[in-house]
């Protein structure tokens, strides 16, 4: 669990970064409507949009990984919400922020 913790605190760092490189690209799109033609001013307002939406995806991301980082905590990381059985390390591995085990997650 300890090697779960280092690689959740690794994704949250990562976000943080993200965030912070990307955070000229969620700016407000405010062009020279004179000196800029009207495909340049939608793509800079598309550029904007997907900006915003990936923001927003790590920021669910973020939530979710504190999350786990509190079962973790709690002792309550690992077990299935719905059955209460383990879920299997290598699920856990791959995403630690799965709530299910596989039975459950599939029926």
């Amino acid at each position: 669990k300890t090697d779960i913790r280092s690689r959740i605190k690794k994704r949250l760092e990562a976000i943080e970064k993200e965030d912070i490189t990307s955070k000229d690209d969620r700016a407000i799109v405010t062009l020279d409507q004179q000196s800029v033609g009207r495909l340049s001013r939608m793509d800079a307002m598309q550029q904007k949009a997907m900006a915003d939406a990936t923001f927003r995806r790590r920021q669910a991301q973020k939530v979710q990984l504190e999350a786990a980082l509190k079962r973790l905590a709690s002792g309550e990381f690992g077990a299935c919400q719905d059955c209460g059985e383990d879920i299997a390390p290598e699920r856990l591995l791959l995403s630690p922020t799965v709530l299910r085990c596989k039975e459950c997650a599939t029926a």
